[in-house]
């Protein structure tokens, strides 16, 4: 069938088979990163998926692009899926975690609104690659995944490819950030929260961005700006990640008991009018 004349839902369906095929390849484990030497065809690749996914929906930081365009995708994968890194969709890549969507990447860095010098938290490392391009558009990032062997293994795949400088990893909860290092010119977040954790706002610079997903199964991605009077939200759109653990997760608990006459939650996120997989946070650093 010609590719250029399926529909849409045709698409998806092929797109879907290929997610769960290579997630039964990958099993419950990460393999090694994609590792060889950059060739031209993977460049054209990343030109191409600036082009028709990024630019093409309307981002237009000039600093996202050129990282977009800049740092090898296809390293931040197992090698199972380096063939797929740039197509426009979500992989897979062990623990039941994700790489998000180029667009999604891209999106979220702007919304991040850094120029550098910057220093930026990420929440939820995954494979490295957010941390790479926030990295390339000249910031110092700090960043804390709450899976064990993925946090060691983005470790790997940021030193390898030559992000370990300006890129600080530990492996940890992330809900209450890493205090000693704020404050921070933006929060980044990727994996949906059920509600803001407020340790995070407060680590936060007055001007500070905090780009986050927030819901369960239906998510919005959210921008709260922290300012001299207080925080701003704003609702952007809406989107499907793998759910935020750890301490958040106690404090839902502690909110439901709260409902039925038990603790009051705390920093609970305000109700929304309406709903919106990408990927999952104090604990050990790798430097």
């Amino acid at each position: 069938m010609n590719a250029s004349r399926m529909t849409p839902s045709c698409r998806l369906v092929v797109r879907l088979f290929v997610f769960f095929c290579v997630t039964l390849v990958l099993g419950c484990g990460m393999s090694e990163p994609a590792g060889g030497s950059e060739e031209s065809g993977t460049v054209a690749s990343r030109e191409r998926m600036v082009r028709t996914q990024i630019a093409a929906r309307g981002v237009q930081d000039e600093g996202v692009l050129r990282a977009m365009r800049s740092v090898p995708r296809d390293q931040f994968v197992p090698g199972a899926v380096a063939s797929y890194a740039y197509e426009d969709h979500a992989l897979p890549i062990g623990w039941d975690q994700t790489i998000s969507q180029p667009y999604i990447v891209a999106i979220m860095s702007e919304l991040a609104h850094v120029d550098p010098p910057c220093r930026v938290l990420e929440v939820g490392t995954g494979s490295g690659y957010q941390a790479a391009v926030l990295a390339e558009m000249g910031c110092e990032v700090y960043t804390i995944e709450i899976v064990e062997e993925l946090g060691h293994w983005a470790h790997e795949a940021l030193e390898k490819t030559g992000y370990g400088d300006r890129v600080h990893t530990r492996v940890g909860d992330g809900y209450r950030g890493w205090p000693e290092a704020a404050p921070f010119d933006a929060v980044v977040v990727t994996a949906a929260a059920p509600r803001i954790p407020q340790p995070l706002i407060e680590q936060l610079r007055e001007g500070g961005r905090l780009v986050i997903p927030v819901g369960e199964h239906w998510q919005v991605l959210e921008v709260h700006r922290r300012t001299a009077s207080g925080v701003e939200r704003e609702q952007v759109l809406d989107v499907r990640f793998v759910p935020m653990t750890g301490e958040i997760r106690d404090g839902k608990r502690r909110e439901t008991a709260g409902d039925v006459g038990g603790e009051e939650a705390e920093d609970a996120t305000p109700d929304r009018d309406q709903p919106g997989e990408d990927k999952a946070e104090t604990g050990t650093e790798q430097e």
